[in-house]
Order: structure tokens, then sequence, then C-alpha cells
């Protein structure tokens, strides 16, 4: 299989590129800012210069079996995408974000047919939860029209973890290249509520062998998947993950919740459960996600040399 991954040089898609080196041809389309991984063909372009893309791409003269899309934030890219991989793919695999729900009308557990951002006419949402609705809708307008070449599978993960990506998944200890010394220490913990929020987290791996398995299967084709790990749990366990790694108890501080939202609507996504019914991802015959926590923590920290 040939397969062109759309930024090789990610936490994500270094991953997926790995495991795709095992079995398959990999192209990767990156700035060239950054080493990506050996055994590719390493291809540079600028993903918002829509032009030289395309110019890089007809170069090599390949129809890939697949297109894999890892950095597809907004309207503009998806725009771009259907426009300009039409010509060299029939089959293209993105990823999107659990950030594109409303929190205020969250279910627990969600599922595909949740109510998303901006779907009320209010004021456009430009956070990175509304910039991937909008590029959603891009890709569901395509897939309704049914006018094109392109089959589209579009994942909506919550929070990954693993190698390569910094750990904590709730304020105020989000994504910190810190915070595995600061429990280490037994330092407060200063979460939002207690963390008593739900999360359904996913390692990497797993994310990126069911976008590898999904590749063939007809009944992923033009649909959306939520996809988490195989345990649903608070955002605290996670933290208290990580200090019994280190053997040592956890120091956690409570942050009031009342009032926490009005001063921080950036972690709207955050201060609601994110938990996923995945019975129609078991349903389409996709690999399910296998890594449980304490697993994927304990291989995230040796990867961070603890």
């Amino acid at each position: 299989m040939n397969a062109l991954i759309l930024g090789g040089s990610g936490a994500l898609s270094s991953v997926l590129t790995k495991l795709l080196l095992k079995e398959h041809k990999v192209w990767t389309v990156t700035r060239g800012e950054r080493k990506g991984v050996d055994g590719v063909t390493a291809l540079h372009a600028d993903r918002n210069d829509i032009k030289t893309l395309k110019e890089v791409l007809k170069k090599e003269n390949i129809h890939w079996d697949v297109v894999f899309d890892c950095i597809c934030m907004n309207k503009e890219h998806a725009e771009a995408d259907i426009e300009i991989l039409s010509e060299f793919t029939d089959r293209l695999i993105v990823i999107s974000t659990d950030s594109v729900y409303d929190g205020r009308f969250k279910k627990t557990p969600e599922n595909e047919e949740g109510i998303c951002l901006n779907e009320f006419g209010e004021t456009k949402d430009c956070t990175y939860g509304g910039n991937k609705r909008r590029m959603e809708a891009v890709f569901l307008k395509y897939m309704r029209e049914e006018k094109g070449n392109l089959k589209i599978t579009i994942f909506r993960p919550g929070h990954i973890y693993g190698p390569g990506f910094m750990l904590g998944c709730f304020p105020e200890h989000s994504r910190q290249e810190e915070l595995p010394k600061l429990i280490k220490e037994c330092k407060p913990i200063r979460l939002v509520g207690l963390g008593t929020y739900l999360i359904h987290p996913i390692y990497v791996d797993d994310l990126a062998l069911a976008m590898i398995d999904c590749v063939k299967k007809e009944k992923t084709y033009n649909e959306i998947f939520c996809i988490g790990g195989p345990e649903a749990i608070e955002n605290k366990a996670y933290y208290e993950c990580i200090a019994e790694y280190f053997e040592v108890p956890l120091n956690l501080e409570e942050v009031p919740l009342t009032g926490y939202l009005d001063k921080h609507p950036e972690y709207s996504g955050h201060l609601c459960h994110r938990i996923y019914d995945l019975s129609k991802l078991k349903t389409s015959g996709v690999r399910m996600p296998e890594v449980h926590l304490h697993e994927g923590i304990e291989l995230s920290l040796k990867a961070l040399g603890y």
C-alpha cells in the first residue's frame, strides 16, 4: 500500500508513520523544519500554500492508496484537501477532535450525533474546537453531496497520550512538560473541581492502528467516529497513575469550579464529561483500542526517561 501523510513529524503522525513503514511505502508532507522518520519519502511544502503543495504532489506521479491528514485544522485546510487530494487518491482519513462538541449539551456517554459548536447561529467560535468543527462541516457537505471520488473517514479522539505527547489532561495541569517532576516531588497539583469530570484517554498507538485498520473497511467510508481508550476514568485518576508510577502520594489541591469557566472559556471542552459511546466504531469492524491507562502512562514516563 502506498500511503501519504500530511504532517509526518508530529507526535501522532510520527507514530503513524513508523507503524505504516512495517508493511507499506510511506510519503510524508512537512515544512521540513523538524527531522522526520527514517525510511519515508519526505516531501516539503507548507500545506497553507495550495499551489506549491499541489506541485509537490504532482511531481511524485503517484496515486496513493490512502492519505492521512493529521494536521487538518480549519475550513480552509478541508477545502484544500478536497480540491487537491481527489486528484491523487480515493481515500482520505482525517483527525478531528472531541473539542467539536458543545460542552453545554453533551450526553454521558456522547455519540457521533451529539450537538457540536456553532449549531445555534451564535457568534463564530474561533477556538481550536470551533475551527475543527468548521473543518468537519466542509467534509460533511462533500460526503452528503456524493459528487466526488474521495471516501472520507473522520476520527474524533479526546485526550491523546503516549510518547511524543506532554502529559496532563485537565486544567490547571494540561500538557505540561514539568508535570511528572512536579508529581514525583509531591508538589501540589491544582485541578479544577478536584478533577472529577470523566475522560476517555486514548494511547497514541491505538489511535494510529485504528486509522490504518480502517483504510479498506467499507463501513468507515464517509463516516465520523468517536474514539477513546478501553476505559473511562475521572481526570484525577490520570494524575494518580503518574503518582503510582513514582510510588508517591498525589498531592491534590482543589481549584473551585464556580466561576472558573467564565474566566477561562478556552477550557470549555475540558470542563465537562468527555466519555464516548464507541459502539459505532466497534460495529464498523475497526480494531478497538487496547492499551489501558496504567500501561500507557508507564510507557509515556519511560519514554521521557523516568
